[in-house]
């Protein structure tokens, strides 16, 4: 008896449309030469892909050390059905950084599994200002453009995976919302 083939296993992926989601950004102040860059960038990524200015938060806090709090409470809130993280910490003469890069990475990894609304993660960890200004748009492209498209792809992705519309039935239902 010939053996039956078995089907070919399907793949879920997101696309790049930002068309009817909403996204928040949560972005650090400290070193705002650098985070305005990226926001510039993210903000690019998602105006490109179809997303509106009225579907896009922002929220600025102090520093990256607060950027994990923020995230979680705009996610619980349910605006929001993916989250831009960024921020920028340059090595000092200290171990701080260390100590800020870890808790910072490990505090956004704990929001978006305790919420289920991805993060993803744009905080730059550099040893130099000079590699910085690299990764927010000189030499090695955009970072925060590339978390664009990530929280893009990742809010369709996890909107197939859920099956559920929840976040964009109750925004409509809300009406627009004011600034």
């Amino acid at each position: 008896m010939p053996s039956k083939k078995a089907p070919a296993p399907t793949a879920s992926t997101g696309e790049l449309s930002a068309k009817g989601f909403r996204f928040g950004i949560v972005v650090s102040r400290f070193n705002q030469f650098i985070t305005d860059r990226l926001l510039a960038g993210a903000l690019d990524a998602m105006n490109r892909a179809g997303a509106r200015e009225s579907e896009i938060e922002i929220v600025r806090v102090p520093g990256s050390l607060e950027i994990p709090i923020a995230a979680k409470k705009l996610a619980q809130a349910g605006r929001c059905e993916a989250i831009i993280c960024i921020g920028c910490v340059l090595r000092g003469e200290t171990s701080h950084f260390d100590h800020v890069c870890t808790e910072v990475a490990r505090g956004v990894q704990l929001a978006q599994l305790d919420t289920g609304v991805p993060m993803p993660f744009c905080v730059l960890t550099c040893d130099t200002l000079e590699q910085a200004i690299d990764r927010a748009g000189l030499k090695t492209g955009n970072k925060g453009f590339d978390a664009g498209l990530t929280a893009i792809e990742m809010a369709q992705l996890s909107r197939k995976l859920s099956g559920t519309r929840k976040i964009a039935m109750a925004a409509k239902a809300r009406g627009p919302r004011r600034r």
